[in-house]
């Protein structure tokens, strides 16, 4: 990843979790990096921070024209702000659905529309979205999270495929169940956080959670110009969760 020197980066969401792993290990690299976050306060130098909220496009242009002033241009976007929700088809209310995907799949949107003419202008522009194992595995008590990553697939392809020609590289992450501080505030309202959190390391066959550090790190190869034949792709960061198989333990 030492191509990563000197290019422009943002990241959404960038103040916590894999979003914050994600902005260190692109600076540590040489990247100059603005972090997009409804609560930026934060973050430390050399990280830019940034106030936007991705489901306000008027906050979202002007972060996204102030960060690349900040930078110098913008050569890379990680649209990793996002939230979740609990339940199945019956459990969220409508203004729940509006919410999630307006900022999890409609974030994107406002956010890379108001990238494009600075990524436009970069000999190694890419994009990169954090999706989920949700999109593609069917997960209890998540139906409408998993709407949510299963649209950012598909958004993702759909973007591929508008702007390769225009040499702008676009793929996403699919993170298993990772340790961060969301998935944390689950554990601590579960009625038995120790059994909660045992369950969710079994549905991994590694055995734990993925940490924020190891999506960074696949992150970061997609965002590089390491990955520069690498576009419409969906990288999973699962623990083995979306394509293995295993027997019970001791069979």
């Amino acid at each position: 990843m030492n191509g990563l020197s000197g290019l422009g980066a943002v990241v959404t969401g960038g103040a916590s979790g894999i979003g914050l792993a994600t902005a260190r290990l692109l600076s540590a690299h040489g990247a100059r990096v603005a972090v997009l976050d409804l609560k930026p306060d934060s973050v430390e130098e050399p990280l830019v921070p940034l106030r936007a909220d991705v489901a306000d496009d008027a906050s979202v242009r002007d972060a996204v024209a102030e960060a690349a002033q900040e930078l110098g241009g913008i050569d890379i976007l990680v649209n990793n702000a996002g939230i979740g929700a609990i339940g199945t088809v019956e459990d969220n209310p409508d203004e729940q659905w509006h919410a999630v995907l307006d900022v999890n799949v409609l974030g994107i949107v406002r956010t890379t529309r108001a990238a494009l003419p600075y990524l436009r202008a970069s000999r190694n522009a890419s994009v990169v979205n954090t999706c989920s194992i949700a999109a593609t595995a069917g997960l209890p008590q998540r139906a409408l999270y998993s709407a949510s990553k299963g649209a950012v697939l598909a958004l993702t392809l759909a973007m591929a495929a508008d702007h390769v020609r225009e040499g702008i590289r676009i793929n996403c992450v699919n993170p298993g169940t990772a340790d961060t501080p969301w998935v944390a505030r689950l554990l601590d309202a579960a009625d038995d956080p120790a059994a909660e959190r045992a369950a969710l390391n079994a549905r991994q066959p590694s055995g734990r959670l993925v940490t924020a550090d190891e999506v960074a790190a696949a992150i970061a190869y997609l965002a590089s110009p390491a990955a520069a034949s690498v576009t419409g792709t969906a990288l999973a960061v699962d623990g083995g969760m979306a394509g293995l198989r295993l027997r019970p333990a001791g069979e």
